[in-house]
């Protein structure tokens, strides 16, 4: 069961993306909020959004960080959804590694579904860097 007191460990993955220790392509950076693609996505375009506020699930994010998070996904799922042409958007947000979560950082995945695209397994295949940087141009380009 996901507890409030759940402890936030600064050894996440998402947390040295913040202090800049890990790569990332980023697309998207406020005070709050930063967001940038998935290097193992399940389509084309997948987008994550992570608030700068430590916390491991939504139950432990603190309302203004959750607000901030929901504001840049709605920035985010507009720019997906015109850089990628697509139909429609899933949006997903997972809590704790029952439910799938990978990195204990809240996250939101932001998908542009088509139809007849299959969705990939989710972290198992780390996508070309190149091919990544190819769509994120077109999402910088899109916001």
């Amino acid at each position: 069961m996901i507890k409030l007191d759940d402890a936030y460990h600064t050894d996440n993955i998402f947390a040295k993306i913040l202090r800049g220790e890990l790569p990332s392509i980023r697309l998207y950076e406020d005070a709050e909020t930063l967001s940038f693609m998935d290097i193992m996505p399940q389509v084309p375009g997948h987008v994550l959004v992570i608030p700068k506020t430590p916390a491991t699930n939504i139950l432990t994010l603190p309302e203004p960080a959750g607000a901030a998070l929901i504001r840049t996904v709605q920035i985010m799922s507009r720019a997906v959804q015109v850089a990628m042409d697509a139909p429609g958007l899933l949006i997903a947000q997972l809590n704790g590694s029952a439910a799938g979560q990978t990195v204990p950082h809240i996250h939101m995945h932001i998908l542009p579904r088509h139809d007849g695209l299959e969705l990939a397994f989710h972290a198992r295949e780390p996508a070309d860097p190149s091919e990544l940087e190819e769509i994120a141009k077109k999402i910088r380009a899109a916001l």
